[in-house]
């Protein structure tokens, strides 16, 4: 524990003080091997490569703690540190005659590619022709660990990676599935190839798919037999998901397979009733459902009202479920999909779906501190996790159940996003549950506790459930509201009522950039559902605030990212930190323009009193020095301005009229496409004070436009040439146009170069008619 501890304090370093910890080299050069050290620390189990139950990773265990301390650190400092000190230590570990060696290098090289992705990418020719060799291995634990290697590539560097080594990895997992005496790796091998399909293009899956199924068809034929003689059910698990990944993905081109499959899919269900074939039931309705799905409803329908009478018998028996039964997530997300598959004909299971959904939606966390005692007094099969505090104490958090809830709230916005005015029935109750959940996140003390002791996995687990709930609960507000359309404007408002004033504040209080851009857009939506009159005063004043908070926040985020820039501990993968702050910072800019544009739409000229305490703000946006993304979005909201607002919106043109005519020729195309976009509206809408304007900015953008042209015909743009040079006659009818219209200036180096474009075309052209008039006159 000792040794553990010390290592989580380096790793913690490392994601905390990358920068400050990649100049002392000489710490991560001794960490790394001790990392490996720990992985090594394996024991030896007979039983090991038939076992037919996964265990949980022991997270007290050396090689566990290694691992996860590697995929951190390398993260946390990048592949440029990382990968060059780590490298000679895993080819020296894979040369190891002692299998835990090899195990170990293979399960580092999983562990690495995340945090080292870029550096990889240029050798993983070289590792997965490496890692490959692996899979015929004499240890059957070291073929597993090629198989999680091979996996875990598939999924860190796709589609990349299956473009490439498609053949070889596919023939290479295939073969390995029929490893008949070790299921632990065929049933690995399986995960493997469930990780590359799920990324892989559909193009490339397509010439695979009578192999992929002819293997997968017949090791499921087999595994079906133990399973009945035997009642092992581990392969068979991964096999049907492997199944179901390879449907998904191929789509259509199922369809000649499908009745291949689906008696046996249908059979599993019907008969896998008891408790230890729970998993295996949860999948195989998964899988069904994923081919139904990619089938489409024309062919599926033969097996549907069948397909529907298992899944309503499995519903029936919904409250004998314990909280953690793994087939209540597969079943509410099955559930999403055959509603995909039926569209409106679905609605009449709704009365069966909807009160087990909503039960498994409205589960409620739990959290407790316990003495050794009372934790041994509670069982494992409870689902509650234990943090050690030290003086005989535990922290415990009740985890079972959590990841159904994050379902279910996401499959309730599947119900409302597809069934429109067939779901109003449920609208209420629904948006009962879901408000509330706009603050659904654990306290910090809490997520402070799980992070310091070891179970920084589960901190990650409780704030990736937490943050899929409140996403869900965002993108559902605007959906209820158009479910409730129908029942008129007086209960449309009351609904609206209830979520307004929560979705202001969770616009000012969400801590998560990701989930904050998910409620300000979802508000945005609403406002455009519900129109003028949506807002009083009180929430103009509050929102106001909030936003200008926002823009505020985010010149500030700027500046302190130029002082990071000057810190002595900056570097290359600080300024990649930076970058990503950057565009998660632009990311919620777009999301003000969002709100904005929704406000202007609805309220037009009304609201511009009101937006004058942002303008300041706004204007700064557009300052030419400011990044492009600031001036490209601060444009895009005058351009709402002037749409929307007009002809009121000419008392601002002092503040934006020149940097809009300055922004038609910017290098950025994005500007240059907001503020040819002003133009057009002030042309359109901004009435007779813009005229004056429109009339030199017309000529200045198409000017501006045929410069653009003028480079991308110099480079030989496919797509603005077009096939076999097809746009060529509309783009010398451009040019001409742009000639009578004066938007041409001949002393224009442009112009210049534009000409001698349309020269080299007449040459060529005359060249082409005068060699087919030589070959004509030649056969005369």
């Amino acid at each position: 524990m000792q040794r553990q501890l010390a290592l989580e304090v380096i790793v913690t370093l490392s994601e905390t003080a990358a920068a400050m910890l990649r100049r002392h080299t000489n710490i991560v050069a001794q960490a790394i091997p001790q990392m490996l050290a720990m992985m090594v620390d394996l024991e030896e189990d007979e039983d090991w490569a038939n076992a037919d139950e996964l265990e949980d990773d022991d997270f007290d265990s050396n090689a566990v703690a290694g691992e996860s301390a590697l995929d951190r650190m390398a993260c946390g400092l990048g592949g440029k540190l990382v990968l060059p000190m780590i490298k000679e230590h895993i080819m020296q570990m894979l040369q190891n005659p002692d299998w835990k060696y090899r195990h170990a290098g293979l399960m580092a090289l999983s562990a690495i590619g995340e945090g080292c992705h870029q550096q990889m990418e240029g050798i993983l020719n070289e590792i997965v022709n490496f890692v490959l060799l692996f899979l015929q291995d004499p240890h059957p634990r070291v073929r597993y660990a090629a198989c999680n290697a091979i996996g875990q590539m598939a999924t860190d560097f796709a589609p990349g990676f299956q473009k490439k080594f498609h053949e070889k990895v596919i023939a290479a997992l295939l073969q390995t599935m029929e490893d008949q005496d070790n299921q632990r790796v065929q049933a690995h091998a399986a995960a493997a190839l469930i990780n590359f399909t799920e990324d892989c293009p559909k193009a490339l899956l397509i010439p695979y798919l009578d192999n992929l199924v002819k293997h997968l068809h017949s090791t499921m034929v087999i595994k079906l037999q133990e399973l009945i003689q035997k009642g092992t059910k581990l392969v068979l698990e991964q096999v049907v998901t492997s199944i179901a990944s390879v449907a998904d993905t191929a789509e259509e081109k199922f369809v000649p397979y499908y009745d291949l499959f689906m008696t046996s899919l249908k059979h599993i269900v019907e008969n896998a009733v008891q408790k230890e074939l729970r998993l295996l039931r949860g999948k195989t309705i998964e899988c069904i459902s994923l081919i139904g799905l990619a089938v489409g409803k024309e062919k599926f329908m033969q097996d549907a009202s069948d397909v529907m009478q298992l899944l309503l018998k499995t519903q029936t028996d919904f409250s004998d479920l314990e909280d953690d039964d793994p087939q209540i997530s597969y079943m509410i997300s099955a559930w999403a999909r055959m509603c995909k598959i039926l569209g409106k004909e679905f609605q009449q299971y709704l009365p069966v779906v909807m009160g087990p959904l909503m039960k498994t939606a409205s589960i409620k966390p739990e959290v407790a501190l316990l003495d050794t005692q009372d934790m041994e007094n509670m069982s494992d099969d409870d689902g509650w996790e234990f943090v050690n505090l030290g003086d005989q104490q535990s922290f415990g958090i009740k985890t079972a159940g959590l990841e159904e809830k994050a379902t279910a709230c996401q499959m309730l916005v599947c119900y409302a996003k597809e069934l429109k005015e067939g779901f109003v029935e449920y609208t209420e109750q629904v948006v009962k549950l879901m408000v509330p959940l706009l603050k659904f996140y654990f306290h910090d003390d809490i997520l402070l506790i799980s992070s310091t002791l070891f179970f920084v996995g589960l901190n990650r687990f409780i704030s990736l459930i937490t943050k899929r709930v409140r996403v869900a609960a965002a993108e559902s507000m605007p959906l209820l509201l158009e479910c409730a359309r129908v029942r008129g404007p007086e209960y449309l408002t009351q609904m609206w009522h209830f979520m307004c004033d929560a979705l202001i504040k969770a616009i000012g209080t969400e801590p998560d950039s990701d989930v904050l851009s998910e409620i300000m857009h979802s508000f945005a939506k609403c406002i455009e559902v519900m129109g003028d009159g949506c807002l009083n005063n009180e929430h103009f004043e509050e929102l106001g605030g909030i936003l200008k908070g926002k823009l505020e926040e985010h010149f500030k985020n700027q500046e302190l990212r130029q002082v990071k820039r000057q810190d002595e501990d900056y570097d290359e993968q600080v300024e990649e930190s930076l970058q990503d702050e950057d565009d998660s910072d632009v990311y919620i800019l777009t999301k003000v323009s969002d709100i904005l544009h929704s406000i202007f739409s609805s309220y037009k000229e009304k609201v511009l009193p009101w937006f004058e305490r942002l303008l300041p703000l706004i204007v700064n946006l557009i300052c030419p020095q400011r990044p492009w993304p600031d001036r490209q979005w601060g444009l895009c909201i005058f351009d709402d301005i002037v749409e929307h607002c007009s002809p009121s919106s000419f008392k601002y043109a002092e503040y934006f009229l020149r940097p809009m005519l300055q922004s038609v020729c910017d290098n950025s195309p994005e500007v240059r496409q907001a503020a040819a976009y002003g133009v057009g509206v002030m042309a359109q809408f901004g009435g007779d004070n813009y005229r004056p304007f429109c009339t030199g900015m017309c000529s200045l953008v198409q000017h501006c436009f045929i410069c653009n042209l003028y480079f991308y015909l110099n480079s030989n743009n496919p797509v603005v040439l077009g096939p076999n040079n097809s746009n060529l006659p509309r783009i010398f009818s451009i040019i001409a146009d742009g000639e009578i219209h004066e938007a041409i200036k001949h002393e224009d180096p442009c112009t210049k170069r534009l000409a001698n474009v349309v020269r080299q075309v007449q040459v060529n052209a005359f060249s082409c008619v005068k060699g087919d008039a030589s070959e004509l006159l030649s056969e005369v």
